[in-house]
Order: C-alpha cells, then sequence, then structure tokens
C-alpha cells in the first residue's frame, strides 16, 4: 500500500513531505493539538522528528518548547519523545508517560487536569487560547479531500476546524476497512445556539464517516507505517476477578430487584486489567444483548462483541492488545458492523450519559470513608495520569463504581482511607465503591451511614479496625454530621510520606 494509494485527492500531493520538513512548520511557543487517546490514533512520526528538532535548537542554545493538546494520552513516540527533551511547556487535558509524569512532578511541566468532555468546547469557547497547528493521524483523504479517521477520534475534529494549520499524518498500517466505522458528529454549537444531539440509543448514527478540513489550512502531508503502541494487558488476577464478581452478583440483584432491565444499560469501563476482568465476568454472565457507550473499547469489550453477548458499542478510541488487534485486522467486517467511533466530546458527553442511562465503571487510587474519591494524586501532591473521563460519567450515569484493591504497596498502603489526600469525585458523585474485600452501596445513605458500610466492606482487614478506631473516636468529638479528627486525617498519608508505610 503506497501513499499515493491513500492520498486520493490530488491537491495534497503537492504538499506531500518528510516529518522533518512538517515539523519545522510548527512554531516555538505554539499551541499544538495531536491527535491520539489512549494510545491509538497518536501521530508517529511527526512528534518524534519535532524531538529531534527541538534537541538541535537546545544544543544551538536556542530553546524550544510547544503546548501539546490531545484527545487523552498517547504514547512514548509522542509524549515521551517530546518530554524527554524539555520540550513540553503545558500538556493538556490527560497522559499516562513516566517521563511527562516525571516532568510535571518536578515541576519542570505544566500539566492541566480537565474533564474529557470539556476539552473541545473548551477550545471553542477560546479558553484554552489559540490553536497554532494541528497535527492528526488518518488513514487516508478521499478524492473530495474529506478525510477517514484513523483507531481514536478523540479531539480530532476541534483541532481541524480550530487550527491556523493542519498537518495530516497518513498511517498506512491501519486497515482501510475501517473506513465506515467512524460517526462524526458536526452539529455541536457554542452557547446560546446550541441544539439537543438527537441521541436516544447508543448505535444510532447521528453524523457521516468523514472529517472534514479546509484543504487551505493543509500545510504538510507525512507518511508513516507503523501501528499504535499496543496496551499490554495482563491476565486477572485474583483480586480483579474477585472485584469482577462482586459487581456481576451486584448487577444480578439490581435486575432481580427491578431497577435494571435483563438485558442492563449501555455499558462504560474504564481502562485496565480490573475493567477487563469486569468485562471478562459478562462473558460468562446470565445478561444478553449488552451495549456499551464508552471512550476506550479494550480487549473484553472486543470479546463480548464477538461472542455475541454485546450486540453494538459505541468509543471514541480502540485500544488493543497485540492479540486481540490481530483478530481485530482479521474479522474487521464483522466488527464494523457493531463499532462506532465518535468525537469524545460525544462519547463523554454528561447529557448523553445521563439520557442513555450508563452504567460506569472507573478505576480510583483512594477511597475515603465517606465516599469521596481520588483518582489522580498519590499522597496528595504528586499526579498520576488525570481524572480522564471518570467524572463525565461518574456524576451523570444510572449506576456509578468505582473500583480499586483494597491495599496496595505490598499491602503498605490502605485505598480506603480516614480522609482522600486529594479530592476529584465527591461524596455526591460516588454511588458504589468496590473492592477486592467487598461492595459499598452508598445510595440514599448518610455520611456515617456511609462509612460504617465503607469499612465493612472494602477495607482490607489489616486496616479495617484502624478505620473503626478513627470513626469512633471522630463520633465522640466535633461536628457530627461528617465526624472527622482534623489532626489525624491525613495522618495516614504523612506516615507513609516518612516511612513508606500507612501502618502504624
Amino acid at each position: 500500500m503506497t501513499l499515493a494509494d491513500r492520498v486520493r485527492y490530488a491537491d495534497f500531493h503537492s504538499r506531500i513531505m518528510s516529518a522533518e520538513d512538517a515539523a519545522a512548520l510548527i512554531p516555538a511557543g505554539g499551541n499544538v493539538g495531536m491527535s491520539g487517546f489512549t494510545g491509538a490514533g497518536y501521530p508517529k512520526a511527526i512528534p518524534q522528528a519535532l524531538a529531534r528538532r527541538i534537541e538541535a535548537e537546545r544544543a544551538a542554545g536556542r530553546p524550544f518548547r510547544v503546548s501539546v493538546w490531545t484527545g487523552a494520552s498517547t504514547a512514548p513516540e509522542l509524549d515521551g519523545a517530546l518530554a524527554q527533551v524539555d520540550g513540553i511547556e503545558m500538556r493538556l487535558p490527560f497522559q499516562s508517560d513516566p517521563v511527562c509524569r516525571d516532568k510535571i512532578n518536578t515541576g519542570q511541566m505544566h500539566f492541566s487536569d480537565m474533564h474529557l468532555s470539556h476539552v473541545a468546547q473548551h477550545a471553542w469557547f477560546g479558553f484554552l487560547g489559540r490553536l497554532d497547528v494541528a497535527v492528526v493521524e488518518v488513514l487516508g483523504i478521499l478524492p473530495d479531500g474529506r478525510l477517514i479517521p484513523s483507531t481514536a477520534v478523540g479531539n480530532n475534529k476541534t483541532w481541524l476546524d480550530l487550527a491556523d494549520k493542519v498537518i495530516l499524518e497518513v498511517n498506512t498500517q491501519v486497515p482501510e476497512q475501517m473506513d465506515g466505522m467512524h460517526d462524526i458528529y458536526y452539529g455541536t454549537a457554542v452557547p446560546p445556539h446550541r441544539k439537543p444531539i438527537p441521541m436516544t440509543q447508543p448505535h444510532e448514527r447521528i453524523g457521516e464517516p468523514y472529517l472534514r478540513v479546509d484543504p487551505a489550512k493543509v500545510v504538510a502531508v507525512v507518511a508513516t507505517h507503523q501501528g499504535d503502541r499496543n496496551t499490554r494487558f495482563a491476565a486477572p488476577d485474583a483480586v480483579s476477578n474477585q472485584i469482577a464478581g462482586h459487581i456481576i452478583d451486584f448487577l444480578q440483584h439490581e435486575v432481580r430487584q427491578g431497577r435494571l432491565p435483563r438485558d442492563l444499560l449501555p455499558l462504560q469501563s474504564g481502562v485496565g486489567n480490573v475493567a477487563n476482568a469486569v468485562l471478562a465476568g459478562l462473558l460468562t454472565g446470565p445478561f444478553e444483548n449488552l451495549t456499551g457507550f464508552t471512550e476506550v473499547l479494550q480487549d473484553g469489550m472486543l470479546e463480548l462483541i464477538k461472542s455475541g453477548k454485546m450486540v453494538s458499542a459505541s468509543a471514541t478510541a480502540i485500544s488493543l492488545s497485540s492479540a486481540a488487534l490481530a483478530d481485530f485486522h482479521a474479522n474487521i467486517d464483522f466488527y464494523r458492523e457493531r463499532i462506532l467511533l465518535r468525537p469524545q466530546e460525544i462519547s463523554n458527553h454528561p447529557e448523553l450519559v445521563r439520557r442513555l442511562g450508563i452504567i460506569a465503571m472507573n478505576a480510583m487510587i483512594e477511597a475515603d470513608i465517606y465516599g469521596n474519591v481520588n483518582s489522580t494524586h498519590l499522597m496528595g501532591s504528586s499526579m498520576m495520569n488525570g481524572i480522564g473521563g471518570s467524572g463525565d460519567f461518574a456524576r451523570n450515569s444510572y449506576l456509578s463504581f468505582f473500583v480499586t484493591p483494597s491495599v496496595a504497596k505490598g499491602g503498605a498502603i490502605s485505598c480506603i482511607v480516614p480522609m482522600c489526600s486529594h479530592v476529584d469525585h465527591t461524596e455526591h458523585d460516588v454511588q458504589i465503591l468496590v473492592t477486592e474485600q467487598g461492595l459499598a452501596d452508598l445510595r440514599g445513605l448518610s455520611p456515617r451511614q456511609r462509612a460504617q458500610v465503607i469499612i465493612d466492606r472494602c477495607a482490607h482487614p489489616d486496616f479495617r479496625p484502624l478505620l473503626q478506631d478513627y470513626f469512633d473516636r471522630a463520633q465522640r468529638a466535633g461536628g457530627q454530621h461528617t465526624p472527622h479528627i482534623l489532626g489525624e486525617a491525613l495522618s495516614w498519608h504523612q506516615r507513609c510520606l516518612a516511612t513508606g508505610s500507612m501502618r502504624p
């Protein structure tokens, strides 16, 4: 497959160039919107060429940095390469790269952690400043200049619309048979001109299969033939399977109580081994005709579709292990009829999440005894990855689960604590907490009732007596709506910073 076979818009042929020449068109100090969402659909060649240029400029005594906006996390070829040469001034809205993380936590890089549903609209509102350049991976260009999206849609529609200049990276390794798998909705508008999004079922098409771009803005077309950095998922371990079992049992209970239909409601799951374990549990569970409305379609959901348990899935990206990706390519005609990839302003849209009645399952770092959840910060100050889309779903879902093992670092750290060191999701947005120890249904409970249920059902036995002692003593002093001992509330974190363990 040659580049000419993929670039069928004749006027772009004169703009085909090397990644180095394209990177030279990106201005120092500029805001650059790049494609990419959870390791899928990110440009590969241009960021690495830009990193080489930044390194050369610095060696010549001309410091060079850019601000990078994406859909979510990318991969070492983008985040890692640019962070390694200290080339990123501001990063938003989400990252998972270890070099980026180190730069953020040592104060060498600014990071704006944002709800993923907010990014496109904040760009449209002008809150983020001018977008100088868009660098977007596509799998092909049609004869009329429209773009065939790649393995992630993310914020690409917005970047293409807003950027002063556009650089396209055409990835000839992405199979052409993905053409038709995308649903790009162009009906959003800036207030006061917004209209309702015409979707009542997760499988409905409301847009068109292609991205639009003003041909006059396209300054470069670059070829690449490199796959996404495939996510490596370990097989679900005993803890993940226990968490999954609690969730499956709870969903069956809700069906018996008449609070859920027998085919449930559309499912959203975060990325990771626990999420895949839950989806694997659904594979052997009693539920049929499932649907998905999520951000990232990963291995577990693909397996549900393949088995016939799930009839359709809507997402903004596909991020698969090597084995799952091989299956996806081998059966792409089958999957194309059952999967839709949309912009993240649709996949994460809070009003759609509420309208469709999503069942959301997201990971957390820690929860406190009153149900506040920390999804982002280690020991209160150090960024892990970011809030991602968890907040988009948590506040608006029909059911919202937050999951974690009860302990971390070999049992040195309790993931259930007296008070969270950082709060991303307040107790008002958290319905259900799950660890391998059990499930705490917090719906309709007061703070003191929540605390007892969380301690009894979610805390690890090694820490449960300590939490109970804290809660009992807190109830004997001070205000009694949400009892705390402020001098001790964060003492577990302080002890961990001092000794490496929360254990006394």
